[in-house]
């Protein structure tokens, strides 16, 4: 039987420093069923160079490129999720400086396939952190937790950069425009699958080598120096204005929300947007929301009391 093809959604701005070594990667992978396509916003270093050369020697028939909207990572990820040229039982997002393992399409392709034909499903993993010249730094944390839609509301388990999703989750992502006003496209990712009851795999083992450099635009976020600037953004409300910007796509979708879901979603608006304290703690705690450290569920009863929710 065919092995089931694969769209490689890579975004690019300013790449040349670790393109050459992720597109190396991609070609290592063990599961050889995969094309590439490529969104670049606007970049003017070497990238486009780069880009050319794997395509001369790849072909076209593996090798897309393509112009992004030039309106941010997350939108450039989604205009290649919406576009519908491309055609793939599987889909994956891949950032542009990281390092793939040999086996991590192997790992999603195997885990996803075993979910029932046209339902949602989306795999995540656990990623190796290392410097700019590839040396290993740390693991990112392990989370134990069920990756559910209770959790994708204030939460994003997983990286887009280790993030593969099937067909029926595509075409739901699809469903929902290319244009949402959304945080991150790989949180979306999350919330939307988990609340239309698609199936989430959170995969402990680290499929990505994330590179940790001066130019990340989103970096890992576990140092004792991240939470402290996480403390600083929720006190100045940075999260509850990302909270309504995800409420307000995800209005927009309610009607493909599971009952569960539907639920879950209309306990949380409600109770963070509640006056009271009282109220809004027992109303959050009846959502059934959760992060998955207890550092991090601590932060959230410090957001609820504060109403940065």
């Amino acid at each position: 039987m065919a092995l089931p093809k694969v769209a490689i959604l890579l975004c690019t701005y300013y790449g040349e420093s670790y393109l050459t070594e992720q597109l190396d990667s991609l070609f290592a992978q063990s599961h050889s069923n995969w094309e590439v396509f490529i969104s670049d916003d606007g970049s003017q270093d070497a990238t486009h160079k780069i880009l050319e050369t794997y395509r001369e020697r790849w072909g076209d028939e593996r090798f897309s490129i393509y112009d992004g909207p030039a309106k941010g990572f997350s939108a450039n990820f989604i205009s290649l999720v919406c576009r519908s040229t491309i055609k793939a039982d599987f889909f994956a997002y891949s950032d542009q400086d990281d390092i793939w393992e040999h086996d991590k399409l192997q790992r999603a392709v195997d885990m996803l396939q075993s979910v029932p034909c046209g339902t949602p499903a989306l795999y995540c993993s656990r990623t190796r952190l290392v410097d700019a010249k590839d040396q290993h730094i740390t693991f990112s944390p392990l989370f134990t937790k069920p990756p559910v839609f209770a959790n994708a509301l204030i939460q994003n388990v997983g990286g887009g950069n280790t993030m593969v999703f099937n067909d029926a989750a595509r075409k739901i992502l699809c469903d929902a425009g290319e244009n949402v006003d959304v945080v991150t496209h790989d949180w979306w990712t999350y919330m939307v699958v988990s609340g239309c009851g698609g199936k989430v795999f959170y995969d402990a083992y680290p499929s990505v080598r994330y590179r940790q450099h001066h130019n990340n635009l989103v970096g890992a976020n576990s140092s004792w120096s991240a939470r402290f600037m996480r403390i600083r953004m929720l006190w100045q409300g940075r999260f509850r204005e990302w909270s309504e910007r995800n409420i307000h796509e995800l209005q927009c979708i309610r009607s493909e929300l599971t009952p569960e879901s539907q639920k879950i979603f209309d306990q949380f608006v409600a109770a963070r947007d509640c006056y009271w304290l009282l109220p809004r703690l027992i109303g959050l705690k009846r959502s059934g929301i959760y992060r998955q450290t207890l550092f991090g569920n601590l932060g959230l009863i410090v957001a609820a009391i504060l109403k940065k929710i």
